[in-house]
């Protein structure tokens, strides 16, 4: 996006003082990204101003837009968070600081440590200053347009990142218009297949559709201009995802989802609202079941609108949406839309904060959560998944992560409701503590000051980490001495099962070397963490056992060429070391390289060389020092193992016909497995032997062959 468009776009509704400060950021942002390009070959600058763009269309303030401007700035350039704050200010340098990546100056296990330690540190600054989230929105979803260009790989991992934390943070955070389209994204890149199934299933009925729509709107506006209601009606779009998730979630096929016809009604008052649906409900009857009252009852995320499925003309199914234009505007544009409006005092503070009561609860999450990754998965299994909405006997509505129990109910009401829970009813029936609790469930906890407090058990009951967390606290305060012997006696016994001595590994001061690693003041409290469940037994053993494994459990370490083993496998001859003859030479068992692959090889620890495809993601992490050069020789006749997933619409008799395929073009099959998912997609794995590359393009040519077959691909363990 040039930034003429972006100013133009911003002009709209920020004050000239506003938008010199953005094209200051501009010019600092293009003069520190210069010479620097994407993937796509573009300009790097093209990319910070897209995502100012993006949050330009939600109406976000000045400050947003630059921070949007010079967010890779630090990340990526010689720029410091010093200079930002002396050009632009405080706030926007915090903003910045809180969505630059930790630098690898700490030694990570993994990448996904470090993915995990990313993620923690943007949702602490995100619980400050929600700005700081919006515009990570923005940059994943411009980064999702752009994902084209990147290998296969690593579009999978960034599609399934953006499916498990930034979709479901876009559906929390209400913004509707980001959320659909970094879901639809993610399924294209997830799965094809799926993907253009349901859009061509759309287009082929597209005519159809709109044409049965124009007469639906036609028959409201009608009887709405007898009433002399005025209102905006207009057909909503179902997108693709929403769809798969249906089909997956209800095992229904295409042709019986029934919103996928559906209606919007956009009214000037919540009086309206109402009055619309009653004249829907005269002209078409309502399914039972099927009616939802998000005004009266606002969701979570901010969300208010009526919703209504109904038997339309010919007996179609189709759902009617009824909002007013408020409600609208924050339907698609969330939490955005207090900054977008706040100097009109359209969201009061007190509302907007009382809604961003969760952030709070992520604060208080990662300060009880020691290790990154959990925290990580806590927040997907408390904030990012499906949520079940029960009721207090008040008639306070509470919302709780999909599979809760009474405990995950009483924890959320208050900590000392859930330490003296003694049982619960349910609809005003009693109920044990691992009862799963539905939506519109009436939850009455039951308490008792004789209470001995929470049981261990109570942590394999519970769903939310929230509740986890506050029973693990329970046991860290009150049984302390306990937790620290019993903790203790835990790493003995693990270390013992293991072949170790404790005498010998827990000796001297490796214990509180181990402690202090995992930002425990002394070994006590690591004991007691590990008692009452805080943190795993293993990752306490595994750190102290760290240099004392066996060698083959050891980093690899780079060893002299010239002093490895003379002797070659039979099986893997066909591959030689540039330069250097009778090298061990491994195929390696991930990707199977077959002869016209393009190949590299990297030196391991007593094993030789181990030989991977180019496009192998387990070289990516290898040093370079570590990479030698090797080539295909001769060996042509012998057979190479690969690994092929085929696609295909489930039906009677796919399988036979792909392994008949296979058996005319005379090729030894190894392992064979197959399986169908809810969507009505088949998948078959085999493992085959074949010559060279040419010989498997031959055989996938034959299965391809085979009728509903959709794609077939070479896989990798």
């Amino acid at each position: 996006m040039p930034i003429e468009e972006l100013l133009d776009r911003a002009g709209h509704y920020l004050k000239k003082e506003d938008l010199e400060q953005v094209e200051k950021a501009y010019l600092f942002a293009a003069e520190a990204h210069k010479g620097q390009t994407r993937k796509s070959g573009e300009e790097y600058i093209h990319h910070p101003v897209a995502v100012a763009g993006i949050l330009a269309e939600l109406q976000m303030d000045a400050t947003t837009l630059i921070s949007a401007i010079l967010h890779d700035v630090v990340e990526d350039t010689g720029a410091t968070l010093e200079t930002i704050e002396a050009e632009f200010g405080e706030t926007v340098a915090q903003i910045v600081d809180g969505l630059t990546k930790l630098k690898q100056r700490m030694k990570y296990k993994s990448t996904a440590e470090h993915q995990a330690e990313n993620h923690r540190k943007m949702f602490v600054a995100m619980a400050q200053d929600i700005r700081v989230i919006l515009i990570k929105l923005a940059d994943r979803l411009h980064n999702m347009r752009t994902l084209k260009y990147l290998p296969e790989a690593k579009r999978r991992r960034i599609s399934k990142e953006t499916l498990e934390i930034f979709a479901p943070l876009a559906h929390r955070l209400g913004i509707s218009t980001i959320k659909w389209e970094l879901e639809d994204s993610s399924l294209r890149n997830l799965n094809p297949q799926q993907y253009y199934r349901i859009v061509n299933l759309m287009k082929q009925k597209r005519a159809e559709r709109e044409k049965f729509l124009d007469e639906v709107i036609a028959t409201i506006r009608e009887r709405l201009d007898g009433m002399n209601l005025s209102a905006d009606i207009f057909g909503r779009p179902k997108h693709i995802y929403s769809i798969y998730r249906k089909m997956l979630k209800d095992h229904k096929q295409f042709n019986e989802i029934y919103d996928l016809l559906a209606v919007r009604v956009i009214v000037d008052s919540i009086r309206d609202c109402y009055a619309v649906l009653g004249i829907i409900h005269t002209i078409w009857k309502p399914m039972p079941g099927r009616f939802k009252d998000y005004i009266a009852m606002p969701k979570a995320n901010m969300y208010q609108s009526l919703h209504t499925t109904v038997i339309g003309p010919k007996g179609e199914p189709i759902e009617v949406q009824i909002r007013t234009r408020e409600m609208h505007r924050i339907a698609e544009y969330g939490i955005a839309a207090h900054w977008a409006y706040k100097e009109g005092a359209q969201v009061s503070e007190g509302s907007f904060n009382e809604k961003l009561k969760f952030f709070r609860e992520i604060l208080e999450m990662q300060q009880e959560t020691h290790d990154a990754r959990e925290f990580v998965e806590n927040l997907k299994v408390d904030w990012f998944s499906d949520s079940v909405f029960v009721f207090t006997p008040k008639g306070d509505v509470l919302e709780l992560p999909s599979g809760s129990v009474p405990l995950d109910f009483a924890y959320r009401i208050h900590t000392e409701v859930g330490n003296r829970c003694i049982g619960a009813k349910v609809n005003n029936k009693i109920v044990p503590l691992d009862h799963r609790l539905k939506t519109g469930d009436i939850v009455e906890i039951l308490t008792s000051k004789h209470s001995y407090g929470p049981s261990r058990d109570w942590l394999k009951l519970v769903k939310s980490s929230q509740a986890r967390n506050k029973i693990r606290n329970w046991f860290k305060k009150e049984r302390r001495e306990e937790s620290v012997v019993k903790g203790q006696e835990m790493i003995e016994t693990a270390l013992k099962k293991q072949d170790y001595d404790p005498s010998v590994v827990m000796g001297g001061d490796r214990v509180r070397e181990v402690a202090n690693n995992f930002n425990f003041p002394d070994e006590t409290d690591m004991y007691a963490a590990v008692g009452y469940g805080g943190i795993s037994t293993h990752q306490v053993v595994n750190k102290l056992t760290e240099g004392m494994r066996p060698e083959e459990e050891m980093p690899p370490v780079l060893p002299d060429v010239k002093a490895m083993p003379t002797r070659r496998k039979q099986l893997d001859r066909g591959v030689r070391v540039k330069g250097v003859d009778n090298l061990l030479v491994r195929l390696s068992r991930c990707c199977h390289p077959v002869p016209g692959d393009e190949i590299k090889g990297f030196v391991t620890q007593g094993r030789g060389v181990s030989v991977h495809r180019a496009d192998c993601p387990n070289l990516e992490g290898v040093e370079e020092a570590r990479m030698i050069p090797v080539e295909w020789e001769g060996g042509q006749d012998q057979s190479y193992q690969v690994d092929i997933e085929v696609s295909g619409l489930d039906r009677n008799g796919l399988l036979n016909e792909v392994l008949q395929a296979v058996a005319e073009m005379r090729v030894t099959l190894s392992a064979v497995s197959g399986k169908a998912d809810r969507g009505g997609m088949a998948r078959i794995s085999m493992s085959i032997s074949i010559r060279n590359i040419n010989h498997l393009q031959s055989v996938v040519d034959k299965i391809k062959r085979v009728p509903d077959i959709y794609s077939v691909r070479r896989i990798m363990q």
